[in-house]
């Protein structure tokens, strides 16, 4: 059984996308919440990127993730810097709340961790149940371009106290049908040449087209739809490697 961001993944994640860290959508994502004076939910939190600034900047962010160790870590993110969030294990498609979110944010491509379409679209009516009226959902998708079977990559990094983490990515599957691909990753800490821990994952990760993912927040309920590439407000993508940001809104008449 390959686990999924478990305790060497999620330090890697830490080192890679470290606090303070910003691909514009930190910036994007405070400027488009700044006027928010409730309360605003991030499904897949990871180790607080984008929680912590939100925080910083005075607003109310709850958070939640499927890891244990990506909550651990961003807990102690939070306290480190003095911070307080209410953050707690569950799922996108199947998480249950009392409260009703003014925003709800799934930055960075997290949603495509959702595979299957039948939880993809669960998750969606899931975020639009716990929106109040007026709410707004903010998320971040993009494409895959290499879909070649055995792409392999490598990378590298070396932990604050010495060790060097490594990881070997292998793309094992692609369902063009279903717009998925299945990662098998192996993550490796070393010890002056030694090896010392070592930790396999399976990795899933979808795709949608623009008007195709336009479509699926329509027929949920979601309305006055805009759509951004790069993190710039309102412009349209134009290239298969943009980030793509959709900001929807509940609106009940």
């Amino acid at each position: 059984m390959l686990g999924y961001y478990s305790k060497l993944s999620s330090e890697v994640y830490e080192l890679d996308k470290y606090i303070g860290l910003s691909f514009g959508d930190v910036e994007f994502y405070s400027d488009r919440l700044a006027s928010c004076t409730g309360d605003i939910l991030e499904p897949g939190v990871g180790t607080g990127r984008i929680l912590i600034p939100l925080l910083e900047s005075g607003l109310k962010v709850d958070g939640f993730d499927v890891s244990p160790e990506m909550l651990k870590i961003c807990r102690n993110n939070c306290e480190k810097r003095g911070l307080n969030s209410k953050l707690f294990k569950g799922h996108m498609e199947s998480f249950s709340l009392d409260t009703e979110y003014e925003a709800i944010i799934v930055p960075t491509g997290t949603f495509l961790l959702l595979h299957r379409r039948e939880d993809s679209i669960k998750a969606l009516k899931n975020f639009y149940n716990h929106l109040s009226n007026g709410g707004k959902l903010i998320l971040d998708t993009f494409l895959q371009t290499d879909l070649s079977n055995d792409n392999t990559s490598t990378k590298a990094w070396e932990s604050k106290n010495g060790k060097i983490l490594t990881l070997e990515s292998k793309v094992v599957e692609v369902d063009y049908i279903n717009q998925y691909t299945i990662s098998h990753n192996r993550y490796e800490k070393w010890d002056n040449g030694e090896l010392i821990q070592t930790e396999l994952e399976r990795f899933p990760l979808r795709w949608y087209g623009v008007e195709e993912f336009k479509l699926i927040l329509e027929e949920i309920g979601f309305k006055d739809i805009i759509i951004s590439a790069d993190y710039k407000y309102g412009q349209y993508p134009t290239d298969s490697s943009q980030i793509i940001t959709f900001e929807a809104t509940v609106n009940e008449d």
